[in-house]
Protein backbone atom coordinates (compact mmCIF):
# COMPACT_ATOMS: atom_id res chain seq x y z
CA UNK A 1 0.00 0.00 0.00
CA UNK A 2 2.72 2.58 0.57
CA UNK A 3 4.38 2.22 -2.70
CA UNK A 4 0.57 2.38 -4.41
CA UNK A 5 -0.16 5.85 -2.91
CA UNK A 6 3.68 7.08 -3.25
CA UNK A 7 4.17 9.67 -5.84
CA UNK A 8 8.09 10.22 -4.78
CA UNK A 9 9.86 11.74 -7.76
CA UNK A 10 6.73 11.80 -9.38
CA UNK A 11 6.80 15.69 -10.81
CA UNK A 12 2.95 17.07 -10.69
CA UNK A 13 2.28 20.44 -13.14
CA UNK A 14 -0.76 22.29 -10.96
CA UNK A 15 -2.59 24.95 -12.52
CA UNK A 16 -5.00 27.13 -10.45
CA UNK A 17 -1.91 26.90 -7.77
CA UNK A 18 -3.09 30.63 -6.21
CA UNK A 19 -6.47 28.88 -5.30
CA UNK A 20 -7.40 27.35 -1.94
CA UNK A 21 -8.47 24.32 -3.59
CA UNK A 22 -5.54 23.51 -5.59
CA UNK A 23 -3.44 24.84 -2.63
CA UNK A 24 -4.72 21.57 -0.57
CA UNK A 25 -3.98 19.11 -3.65
CA UNK A 26 -0.93 20.51 -4.35
CA UNK A 27 0.29 20.51 -0.34
CA UNK A 28 -1.01 16.88 -0.51
CA UNK A 29 0.66 15.78 -3.78
CA UNK A 30 3.44 16.94 -1.61
CA UNK A 31 3.28 14.98 1.18
CA UNK A 32 3.03 12.02 -0.71
CA UNK A 33 6.75 12.58 -1.96
CA UNK A 34 5.59 14.41 -5.33
CA UNK A 35 7.92 17.39 -6.95
CA UNK A 36 5.43 20.20 -7.68
CA UNK A 37 5.37 22.54 -10.30
CA UNK A 38 2.66 24.93 -9.06
CA UNK A 39 1.03 27.17 -11.93
CA UNK A 40 -0.28 30.83 -10.77
CA UNK A 41 -1.29 34.50 -13.21
CA UNK A 42 -3.88 36.51 -11.53
CA UNK A 43 -2.21 35.72 -8.32
CA UNK A 44 1.14 34.71 -8.55
CA UNK A 45 2.43 35.67 -4.88
CA UNK A 46 -0.38 32.94 -3.65
CA UNK A 47 1.28 30.34 -5.56
CA UNK A 48 4.77 31.61 -4.77
CA UNK A 49 3.81 31.45 -0.51
CA UNK A 50 2.39 27.71 -1.28
CA UNK A 51 5.62 26.56 -3.09
CA UNK A 52 7.45 28.39 -0.26
CA UNK A 53 5.31 26.38 2.28
CA UNK A 54 5.92 22.94 0.62
CA UNK A 55 9.92 23.74 0.70
CA UNK A 56 9.36 24.74 4.45
CA UNK A 57 8.26 21.41 5.32
CA UNK A 58 11.13 20.06 3.17
CA UNK A 59 9.30 19.24 -0.04
CA UNK A 60 10.34 20.45 -3.54
CA UNK A 61 8.05 22.95 -5.30
CA UNK A 62 8.34 25.94 -7.83
CA UNK A 63 5.55 28.59 -8.64
CA UNK A 64 5.95 29.35 -12.28
CA UNK A 65 3.12 32.51 -13.81
CA UNK A 66 1.63 31.34 -16.56
CA UNK A 67 -1.52 32.23 -18.31
CA UNK A 68 -3.74 29.47 -19.00
CA UNK A 69 -5.51 31.34 -21.65
CA UNK A 70 -2.23 31.79 -23.57
CA UNK A 71 -1.01 28.83 -25.95
CA UNK A 72 2.23 30.10 -26.07
CA UNK A 73 2.36 30.86 -22.48
CA UNK A 74 1.59 27.24 -21.98
CA UNK A 75 4.07 26.23 -24.02
CA UNK A 76 7.10 28.49 -22.62
CA UNK A 77 5.74 27.09 -19.04
CA UNK A 78 6.45 23.50 -20.28
CA UNK A 79 9.71 24.63 -20.93
CA UNK A 80 10.40 26.34 -18.28
CA UNK A 81 8.80 23.28 -16.26
CA UNK A 82 10.92 20.72 -18.30
CA UNK A 83 14.21 22.69 -17.32
CA UNK A 84 13.31 22.51 -13.33
CA UNK A 85 12.44 19.22 -13.20
CA UNK A 86 12.97 16.92 -16.47
CA UNK A 87 9.93 15.26 -16.68
CA UNK A 88 6.00 15.66 -16.21
CA UNK A 89 4.19 12.53 -14.81
CA UNK A 90 0.97 14.78 -13.54
CA UNK A 91 -0.79 17.10 -14.54
CA UNK A 92 -3.77 18.88 -12.45
CA UNK A 93 -5.71 21.43 -14.08
CA UNK A 94 -7.67 23.25 -11.92
CA UNK A 95 -7.72 26.99 -12.90
CA UNK A 96 -11.19 28.19 -13.27
CA UNK A 97 -14.04 30.18 -11.69
CA UNK A 98 -16.98 32.24 -12.02
CA UNK A 99 -17.78 35.99 -12.31
CA UNK A 100 -21.17 37.89 -10.74
CA UNK A 101 -21.42 39.69 -13.98
CA UNK A 102 -21.85 36.24 -16.00
CA UNK A 103 -24.42 34.97 -13.08
CA UNK A 104 -28.43 35.72 -13.47
CA UNK A 105 -29.96 37.76 -10.32
CA UNK A 106 -33.16 39.79 -9.44
CA UNK A 107 -31.50 42.89 -11.10
CA UNK A 108 -29.64 40.58 -14.11
CA UNK A 109 -31.52 39.18 -16.64
CA UNK A 110 -29.93 35.96 -18.48
CA UNK A 111 -30.69 38.25 -22.24
CA UNK A 112 -29.01 41.48 -20.57
CA UNK A 113 -25.70 38.93 -19.50
CA UNK A 114 -22.55 40.78 -21.15
CA UNK A 115 -21.06 39.68 -23.55
CA UNK A 116 -17.47 39.66 -22.23
CA UNK A 117 -18.03 38.82 -18.64
CA UNK A 118 -19.76 35.30 -20.46
CA UNK A 119 -16.51 34.93 -22.65
CA UNK A 120 -14.22 35.19 -20.05
CA UNK A 121 -15.66 32.55 -17.75
CA UNK A 122 -16.25 30.12 -20.85
CA UNK A 123 -12.91 30.12 -21.80
CA UNK A 124 -11.33 30.24 -18.36
CA UNK A 125 -13.00 27.12 -17.45
CA UNK A 126 -12.85 25.55 -21.02
CA UNK A 127 -9.94 26.77 -22.79
CA UNK A 128 -8.25 26.80 -19.44
CA UNK A 129 -8.29 23.44 -19.29
CA UNK A 130 -7.85 22.82 -23.28
CA UNK A 131 -4.51 24.30 -23.51
CA UNK A 132 -2.51 23.20 -20.46
CA UNK A 133 -3.72 19.77 -21.89
CA UNK A 134 -2.07 20.57 -25.57
CA UNK A 135 1.36 21.57 -23.94
CA UNK A 136 1.33 18.94 -21.50
CA UNK A 137 -0.14 16.31 -22.97
CA UNK A 138 2.61 16.46 -26.02
CA UNK A 139 5.17 15.82 -23.10
CA UNK A 140 3.08 13.26 -21.64
CA UNK A 141 2.85 11.30 -25.17
CA UNK A 142 6.94 11.68 -25.79
CA UNK A 143 7.57 10.11 -22.65
CA UNK A 144 4.79 7.31 -22.93
CA UNK A 145 2.65 7.84 -19.85
CA UNK A 146 1.26 10.23 -17.95
CA UNK A 147 -2.15 11.48 -15.66
CA UNK A 148 -4.36 13.82 -16.20
CA UNK A 149 -7.12 15.60 -13.85
CA UNK A 150 -9.48 18.20 -14.67
CA UNK A 151 -11.08 19.97 -11.55
CA UNK A 152 -14.72 20.22 -12.81
CA UNK A 153 -17.61 21.73 -11.04
CA UNK A 154 -20.82 20.35 -9.69
CA UNK A 155 -22.73 22.60 -12.04
CA UNK A 156 -20.79 19.75 -14.83
CA UNK A 157 -23.71 17.06 -14.48
CA UNK A 158 -26.46 19.43 -12.30
CA UNK A 159 -26.71 22.82 -13.93
CA UNK A 160 -27.06 25.17 -10.96
CA UNK A 161 -29.49 27.99 -11.38
CA UNK A 162 -28.03 31.14 -11.69
CA UNK A 163 -24.41 30.00 -12.63
CA UNK A 164 -25.27 29.35 -16.88
CA UNK A 165 -21.77 30.07 -18.19
CA UNK A 166 -19.67 28.18 -15.19
CA UNK A 167 -22.06 25.57 -15.36
CA UNK A 168 -21.78 25.10 -19.40
CA UNK A 169 -17.95 25.53 -18.69
CA UNK A 170 -17.69 22.71 -16.57
CA UNK A 171 -19.58 20.74 -18.50
CA UNK A 172 -17.93 21.13 -21.32
CA UNK A 173 -14.68 20.26 -19.62
CA UNK A 174 -16.30 16.86 -18.08
CA UNK A 175 -17.26 16.09 -22.08
CA UNK A 176 -13.59 17.11 -22.59
CA UNK A 177 -12.07 14.71 -20.05
CA UNK A 178 -14.41 11.93 -21.73
CA UNK A 179 -13.13 12.81 -25.12
CA UNK A 180 -9.49 13.28 -23.65
CA UNK A 181 -9.06 9.84 -22.37
CA UNK A 182 -10.35 8.19 -25.27
CA UNK A 183 -8.15 9.93 -27.72
CA UNK A 184 -4.92 9.25 -25.71
CA UNK A 185 -5.34 5.79 -25.23
CA UNK A 186 -6.73 4.76 -28.80
CA UNK A 187 -4.08 6.54 -30.58
CA UNK A 188 -0.51 7.67 -28.18
CA UNK A 189 -0.55 5.59 -24.95
CA UNK A 190 -2.23 3.19 -22.77
CA UNK A 191 -0.51 4.48 -19.96
CA UNK A 192 -1.38 7.98 -19.90
CA UNK A 193 -5.13 8.65 -17.82
CA UNK A 194 -7.28 11.33 -17.67
CA UNK A 195 -10.23 12.35 -15.19
CA UNK A 196 -12.42 14.66 -13.89
CA UNK A 197 -12.75 15.20 -10.21
CA UNK A 198 -16.31 17.03 -9.59
CA UNK A 199 -16.00 18.98 -6.23
CA UNK A 200 -19.54 19.49 -4.82
CA UNK A 201 -20.01 23.22 -2.95
CA UNK A 202 -16.72 24.56 -1.05
CA UNK A 203 -16.77 28.22 -0.28
CA UNK A 204 -13.87 29.82 -2.42
CA UNK A 205 -13.16 33.38 -3.28
CA UNK A 206 -14.98 32.66 -6.99
CA UNK A 207 -18.62 31.72 -5.40
CA UNK A 208 -18.48 33.15 -1.98
CA UNK A 209 -20.49 36.22 -3.07
CA UNK A 210 -23.35 33.46 -3.83
CA UNK A 211 -23.26 31.61 -0.58
CA UNK A 212 -22.71 34.19 2.06
CA UNK A 213 -23.95 37.85 2.50
CA UNK A 214 -20.68 40.52 1.61
CA UNK A 215 -19.59 41.95 5.56
CA UNK A 216 -21.63 39.71 7.61
CA UNK A 217 -20.60 36.14 6.51
CA UNK A 218 -24.13 35.12 6.93
CA UNK A 219 -25.64 32.12 4.26
CA UNK A 220 -27.59 33.55 1.43
CA UNK A 221 -31.02 32.06 0.34
CA UNK A 222 -29.08 29.90 -1.98
CA UNK A 223 -26.53 29.23 0.70
CA UNK A 224 -29.03 27.75 3.29
CA UNK A 225 -30.97 25.90 0.02
CA UNK A 226 -27.46 23.70 -0.87
CA UNK A 227 -26.92 22.85 2.80
CA UNK A 228 -30.75 21.89 2.82
CA UNK A 229 -29.56 19.15 -0.03
CA UNK A 230 -26.19 18.62 1.29
CA UNK A 231 -26.83 15.01 3.54
CA UNK A 232 -23.63 15.72 5.41
CA UNK A 233 -24.70 19.27 6.25
CA UNK A 234 -21.74 21.57 5.19
CA UNK A 235 -19.55 23.22 2.98
CA UNK A 236 -16.81 21.17 1.64
CA UNK A 237 -13.61 21.80 3.00
CA UNK A 238 -10.16 21.94 0.52
CA UNK A 239 -8.67 18.75 2.34
CA UNK A 240 -11.50 16.61 1.96
CA UNK A 241 -10.55 17.14 -2.48
CA UNK A 242 -6.89 15.46 -1.35
CA UNK A 243 -7.30 12.05 -0.91
CA UNK A 244 -9.96 11.76 -3.93
CA UNK A 245 -6.98 13.18 -5.42
CA UNK A 246 -4.60 11.16 -4.70
CA UNK A 247 -6.45 7.91 -5.42
CA UNK A 248 -7.22 9.12 -8.69
CA UNK A 249 -3.62 10.02 -9.75
CA UNK A 250 -2.23 6.83 -7.94
CA UNK A 251 -1.40 3.36 -9.07
CA UNK A 252 -4.60 2.49 -6.68
CA UNK A 253 -6.50 3.76 -9.94
CA UNK A 254 -4.71 2.57 -12.61
CA UNK A 255 -7.80 0.89 -14.80
CA UNK A 256 -9.99 4.18 -14.10
CA UNK A 257 -9.94 6.35 -16.93
CA UNK A 258 -12.33 8.91 -18.39
CA UNK A 259 -14.35 8.61 -15.09
CA UNK A 260 -16.05 11.61 -13.53
CA UNK A 261 -15.65 10.99 -9.40
CA UNK A 262 -18.23 13.18 -7.54
CA UNK A 263 -17.38 14.42 -3.86
CA UNK A 264 -20.11 16.57 -2.84
CA UNK A 265 -21.50 15.39 0.42
CA UNK A 266 -24.19 13.58 -0.94
CA UNK A 267 -25.96 16.46 -3.00
CA UNK A 268 -26.00 15.03 -6.14
CA UNK A 269 -27.42 11.83 -4.41
CA UNK A 270 -30.42 14.03 -2.74
CA UNK A 271 -33.44 14.14 -4.58
CA UNK A 272 -35.11 16.95 -2.49
CA UNK A 273 -37.12 14.23 -0.27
Amino acid sequence: MDTTFSFTDRVAVVTGGSGVLCKAIAEGLARAGARVALVGHRHPERAEATASAIRAAGGDARAFEADVLRKASQDRLVGNVMDRFGRVDILVNGAGGARPEATTAPDRAFFDLPEEAVRQVMDLNFLGTFFPCQAFGRVMVAQGNGNILNIASMGAVRPLTRSVVYSAGKAAVVNFTQWLAVHMAQEYSKEIRVNALVPGFFQTEQNRFLLTEPGTGELTERGRRILDHTPLGRFGEPEDLVGPSLWLLSDAARFVHGATIVVDGGLNAYGGV
